[in-house]
């Protein structure tokens, strides 16, 4: 029973979310885009709950915006809205777009994870947005709770050079974050950063330049996990390394720890996003 239900729920879904389906500029397309919106991406959880919070000077944090709250924050003074959930054409993402052009709010788009760290290449890109974006600026993902928390956090340390703990107050159980899944990876990165800081005074991005190892962050926090959870610490073939120039036999080649890459560079940076209907 249970997996018939889930099967015409996915069905349902691929279907009001089909890119190949009416758009925006037709009844039909309206109507199939807020039906995806509000069932599958659960706007209407959001409809009074916007975990919309102060972040600093200018900057905010929230969950997804409707069109409607959208015309909130313009009345507010918001100029910038920066998206979390990357530009692919979903029902969410299409609202916001159109909702942004008409009433004059600058729409950009990255792509973070909540269950896995950045890859190198994603947080320059970020700190390049957050000094670059004009204010007011609204951070948001999906729900507020774990990516919004967690660029807050970079911000307050990319830009206001505050401490890892002021920072790290905005991944909290208030705004739904939970530390002791695997959404406290997000934690982990700061804790990992706080490590270097301590024995160096390293800034945050030139510890990401030269000694963050995204992989490194992923592991370690694999085995806090197990431990939190009570479960065996995960263990992870080797892997040789790359043959040398010269022939040399397999049994003095060295071992070394070979970890899944669970950081690939995160998307499509849309620091100036095309217009879609």
């Amino acid at each position: 029973m249970f997996t018939r239900l889930k099967t015409l729920h996915d069905r349902l879904e691929a279907q009001l979310s089909a890119p190949s389906g009416p758009g925006l500029d037709t009844p039909a397309g309206r109507r199939r885009h807020m039906l995806h919106f509000h069932l599958f991406d659960h706007a209407f959880l959001r409809m009074l709950w916007t975990n919309f919070d102060k972040v600093g000077e200018g900057v905010y944090r929230s969950n997804q915006p409707s069109p409607a709250r959208m015309k909130r924050l313009k009345a507010r003074g918001i100029r910038t809205v920066l998206s979390l959930r990357g530009d692919k054409p979903m029902s969410f993402n299409l609202l916001e777009r159109e909702a942004a052009d008409k009433l004059g709010i600058t729409l950009v788009s990255i792509r973070l994870y909540a269950k896995r760290v950045p890859s190198v290449e994603t947080l320059i890109a970020l700190e390049e947005l957050f000094n670059s974006l004009e204010k007011p600026l609204l951070i948001h993902c999906k729900s507020g709770a774990d990516r919004a928390g967690f660029a807050s956090a970079l911000y307050l340390l990319m830009v206001e050079k505050r401490t890892v703990a002021e920072a790290a107050r905005q991944l909290h159980w208030r705004y739904l974050h939970r530390k002791t899944t695997w959404t406290g990876v997000l934690d982990h990165f700061l804790e990992a950063y706080d490590i270097a800081y301590r024995k160096s005074g390293i800034s945050l991005m030139d510890w990401v330049r030269t000694e963050y190892d995204p992989d490194a962050v992923m592991r370690s926090f694999q085995c806090w996990l197990a431990v939190q959870q009570g479960e065996p610490k995960p263990t992870f073939p080797p892997k040789r390394r790359p043959a040398p120039a010269l022939p040399q036999p397999l049994s003095e080649a060295e071992p070394v720890p070979f970890f899944p890459c669970l950081a690939e560079p995160d998307v499509k940076i849309e620091a100036k996003p095309d217009h879609r209907s």
